[in-house]
């Protein structure tokens, strides 16, 4: 595995970092931000400033505003975007538009990249992939899906209720995971206005980053006609690990720059701040933190660098992005826990960035199936095929 960044691509990483200190950073104060994320106003100006630097959607291929890049290129340039809390935002790289874009690109047909990978990449528009369900429906278990796609003539009438709908309400359109009379599920795109689909509420989380918030989605009698579908019917499992795959990477890429920036904070305060005689940081217990906290970063990139080149190599990558993402969230969230410790009161504040970070990275366990299920998952194939398979 050759881990050198290439010249254009370390070119590439100083502009990201100076975008993000000069033209970023300065707005994360901005009071167009709820409980529910961003504006769609204030996204749209960030994304302004990011298409004036040249810095939009970079994952996306040429032909669509973007610049391409591979998998360990992502790496390098989302953890740039990643040190502030609106980079993935304003750089159209975060979830779940990020995680779309790559679906469209992989199994959408032309037409249908026309009609919605071309905007959500230029910032256009905002999308939401909705397929988490309320008990008993689908959640780390995708078998238990139970919203149903029944066929009607040459269209399909889509029922059913899904949560935890990140983007939902300001999105101009869905990707919907169903299931046939048959039992299998597909894939069907569809525009949030039409008839058939109501945003029930927004959900209240700890997190505030994503545009749009966390919805609870209803439909009812959506129609949706066979030209929506996305691929082929019956393949939604499939094509679900498609996304979701490079998708569990590109979090922990992101968070990883959160991390680094909650512990940088915390560095230059233990550098500044004196007790009992001595600079903070010179005493043992903040001291250890600093270094597990640099030792966890250092872990994570590693574990992300090497699970983006067996993407690279053309690898699916299913079981890599499992581990990295079990490895990555919980170090990314000890980092952050870290952090407000060595900070005190004022880590549990607005008055510093880390408060932020540490509720923003607390989901990541969570998001994208729990830390305890892909170890489940990941122990059942050391039973299976032994160990170092």
């Amino acid at each position: 595995m050759d881990f050198t960044i290439p010249p254009e691509l370390k070119e590439l990483r100083e502009r990201t970092r100076a975008f993000i200190r000069d033209k970023i950073i300065p707005l994360e104060a901005d009071q167009r931000q709820s409980r529910h994320g961003p504006t769609d106003e204030f996204r749209s100006e960030l994304n302004a400033l990011a298409a004036e630097a040249g810095l939009m959607a970079p994952h996306v291929a040429p032909e669509y505003g973007g610049l391409g890049l591979s998998h360990f290129g992502r790496a390098i340039v989302f953890e740039e975007a990643g040190y502030s809390v609106l980079g993935p935002l304003a750089m159209n790289l975060s979830a779940p538009d990020e995680g779309n874009m790559h679906l469209l690109e992989q199994v959408a047909n032309d037409e249908q990249k026309e009609r919605w990978l071309r905007p959500l990449a230029r910032g256009d528009v905002r999308s939401c992939f909705c397929m988490t369900e309320p008990p008993p429906g689908a959640g780390s278990d995708p078998a238990a899906l139970a919203t149903t796609a029944v066929k009607d003539g040459d269209s399909y009438l889509i029922n059913g209720l899904k949560w935890f709908t990140t983007g939902a309400d300001g999105s101009s359109f869905a990707i919907i995971m169903a299931k046939g009379e048959d039992g299998q599920a597909t894939m069907f795109l569809s525009d949030m206005s039409e008839p058939g689909i109501e945003l029930v509420r927004n959900m209240d989380s700890l997190d505030q980053g994503f545009a749009g918030g966390h919805g609870v989605v209803r439909f009812k009698n959506l129609r949706i006609p066979m030209t929506h579908v996305l691929g082929r019917i019956g393949e939604g499992f499939r094509y679900a690990q498609v996304r979701l795959a490079p998708a569990r990477l590109t979090h922990c890429m992101r968070w990883l720059g959160a991390a680094k920036r909650a512990h940088e904070i915390a560095a230059n305060y233990a550098r500044r701040r004196e007790a009992f005689g001595q600079r903070l940081g010179s005493h043992e217990g903040v001291g250890f933190m600093l270094a597990d906290n640099e030792m966890d970063i250092r872990t994570a990139r590693l574990m992300i660098w090497h699970t983006a080149w067996v993407l690279d190599q053309g690898g699916r990558g299913g079981v890599e992005s499992s581990m990295a993402k079990v490895v990555c969230s919980e170090a990314i969230w000890r980092v952050a826990d870290r952090s407000v410790q060595i900070v005190g009161g004022q880590g549990v504040t607005g008055e510093t960035l880390i408060e932020r970070i540490f509720r923003e990275v607390r989901g990541f366990r969570i998001y994208d199936g729990p830390s305890e299920v892909h170890r489940w998952s990941l122990a059942q194939r050391v039973m299976k095929q032994g160990a170092n398979w």
